[in-house]
């Protein structure tokens, strides 16, 4: 009797230990796939959100200051640079509102490019002419993140690329004085006075229908170039492009070897890693300002070709055609390593 309840006992064992196992492992597979659910929100979701909220507001902004005809007064501000390059009231205005907001400065450019305001020459130097104001844009948060970090060496590094913004500046101003065709002395503030000035409702409404229109063309865009550059990234393909770079560091013979971490840091992960790495470095001795700076300066360089893919195609497709994207980010970041590389290269001399 007794060995009977227990082989009975043993059967029952046997099956019910692989039922609790499977249960165990459906419950593993069940946590697994609402962890993988989270990353993907928080690494994707999330900031795919964000990024169309902001562009969407940029967008109804400018919009709205367009239907209001604000343009004409947001244009004054910037009347003497514009005329300086003979821009046009709409390239004024996009200057203007680039100190407030990168996005809804480039949503005013699509727009007034979309309604033949500006031709794509023009288009093209107005978006290089926003660099300076959006480089102010940004300047309290790089001088407040690197002060801490690398003291002294802040004041140069903040110092060389201000003067490469306002070096591009200067270079715009002079092709376009080149390139475009110089306007009447009251056509810049003037161009708007005749238009009809609205309501702020009819302003509201009329805002509300081109954003309706265009919003449809940022989703389409934006999305799946934001997903498939997350997917890539997830892939390894970046991790692949940062480690080929990091790997041809002889180019950087110039710099002091110790600094090199500071480069990798910058390329392989953001500007706040590369700032941290000079940060220790400094702390310890090993470097000094000028070894710091210069490779912070090399980081910038080697770092945007990731920035280019990662963060601004996604961005700048939501706003203009992808073709026309890709031009745009050619020419600001080509022009904007040029001018990083020669602030570099005049430091470099005057600091031996």
């Amino acid at each position: 009797m007794t060995a009977g309840l227990e082989a009975a006992s043993r059967r029952a064992c046997y099956y019910v230990m692989p039922q609790a196992e499977a249960g165990g492992g459906g419950e593993s597979t069940v946590m697994h796939a609402a962890s993988m659910m989270t990353q993907l929100w928080h690494g994707l979701g999330w900031p795919l959100v964000r990024l169309v909220f902001f562009v969407s507001v940029g967008l109804m902004v400018g919009n709205f200051i367009e239907a209001l005809n604000w343009t004409r007064g947001a244009a004054r501000l910037a009347a003497p640079l514009i005329r300086a390059g003979n821009l046009s009231d709409a390239a004024g205005a996009s200057f203007s509102m680039a100190f407030f907001s990168g996005v809804a400065a480039n949503t005013m450019l699509a727009e007034a490019y979309d309604q033949g305001k500006l031709n794509k020459r023009e288009l093209v130097l107005a978006n290089l002419f926003n660099t300076l104001p959006t480089y102010f844009l940004h300047l309290p948060t790089v001088f407040f993140l690197t002060a801490p970090l690398i003291k002294g060496a802040a004041l140069i590094y903040v110092g060389l690329t201000l003067l490469a913004a306002l070096f591009r500046t200067g270079c715009i101003l002079v092709l376009g004085r080149l390139m475009l065709t110089a306007r009447a002395t009251g056509e810049f503030v003037d161009a708007l006075a005749g238009r009809k000035r609205l309501t702020w409702r009819e302003a509201l409404d009329k805002a509300w229908k081109r954003f309706r229109k265009r919003i449809r063309k940022i989703v389409i865009w934006m999305v799946p170039i934001y997903t498939l550059v997350f997917l890539l990234n997830r892939w390894g393909v970046f991790g692949w492009l940062e480690h080929h770079l990091t790997g041809h560091l002889t180019v950087l013979s110039w710099l002091d070897p110790r600094s090199f971490g500071i480069v990798v840091a910058h390329v392989a992960a953001e500007f706040a890693a590369g700032l941290a790495a000079a940060g220790a470095l400094m702390q310890g001795g090993t470097l000094g300002y000028r070894q710091v700076v210069l490779a912070l300066l090399a980081g910038n360089v080697l770092a945007s070709p990731v920035r280019i893919f990662r963060h601004q195609f996604p961005y700048y497709a939501g706003i203009f055609n992808p073709r026309l994207a890709v031009e745009l980010i050619f020419y600001s970041q080509t022009f904007r390593v040029a001018s990083i590389v020669a602030v570099g290269v005049i430091y470099y001399w005057l600091s031996m």
